[in-house]
């Protein structure tokens, strides 16, 4: 039985983790299936956007740590083939933005997992927390990397060397969520966020995430080095003129991604 469930709403990838009588913890058969839903919304042209959300009360507890011991020795984590990490440690990351909603507890891998995402929306009793050093093992799924990066440093090592929860609005006032909603509207707000992105124009949104990503993990000259190469390829596309035109007849645009 899968406890990761695809499904296409529109040009929308849904992934939703539906494990809720064990709170949603991770184990390495989910990690794999999450890593497949990746890929194919990656690879197929058709879809433009992920969406990942959890059934019931908890996004997640989090892990199955008698499951992902014998792993954790390994070093690596099992990426199936055709699959993208969810921790974006091994491999390329997903081409395409992925949204996440996130409710009650969103404990380790769902932080980590968050913040691989692009756009994140919380309901008001969302509870974060990095609990691996309360448990004496070691965050490995990206949080040492990234949250310095994305909450500010004295912010982030406050919650990864104590293991404290934090609330869905210091999340939103150091920038780890970009919405909050009330309990039970994450998921219709999420949705919405997902039908935005997909509406706009693919080959940019996907550049911009490139250009974006570059800047971000190589610095601003190894980005700014690209921007012509990759901006020529959204300006002279079907797309481009399509905005052009649609701007010039008063009328939303209707992008086919060429």
């Amino acid at each position: 039985m899968s406890y990761i469930e695809s499904s296409v709403a529109g040009q929308v990838l849904e992934i939703r983790v539906n494990r809720p009588e064990k709170l949603n913890a991770l184990s390495p058969e989910m990690y794999g299936d999450l890593a497949l839903a990746l890929g194919r919304l990656d690879r197929d042209p058709e879809l433009r956007v992920g969406l990942v959300y959890a059934e019931g009360r908890h996004f997640s507890a989090g892990v199955e740590l008698d499951k992902w011991a014998p792993l954790f020795a390994k070093g690596s984590f099992p990426v199936p083939k055709g699959g993208i990490d969810p921790f974006a440690l091994s491999g390329p990351r997903c081409s395409k933005p992925v949204v996440m909603a996130a409710q009650g507890y969103c404990y380790t891998w769902g932080v980590e997992f968050m913040l691989t995402t692009d756009v994140r929306v919380a309901a008001e009793d969302t509870r974060f927390a990095m609990l691996e050093v309360k448990r004496g093992i070691y965050p490995c799924g990206g949080a040492t990397l990234r949250l310095p990066q994305q909450m500010g440093w004295s912010n982030a090592q406050r919650y990864l060397l104590t293991g404290d929860a934090w609330s869905a609005e210091e999340a939103y006032r150091t920038g780890l969520v970009q919405q909050v909603v009330k309990p039970g509207e994450q998921l219709a707000a999420a949705r919405e966020m997902a039908r935005r992105l997909a509406a706009a124009a693919p080959l940019g949104v996907r550049a911009i995430l490139k250009s974006s990503r570059i800047a971000l993990h190589e610095g601003e000259h190894a980005a700014a080095a690209r921007v012509f190469e990759d901006m020529g390829a959204v300006m002279h596309s079907e797309d481009a003129q399509e905005g052009v035109q649609s701007f010039l007849e008063r009328r939303d645009a209707v992008f086919k991604g060429r």
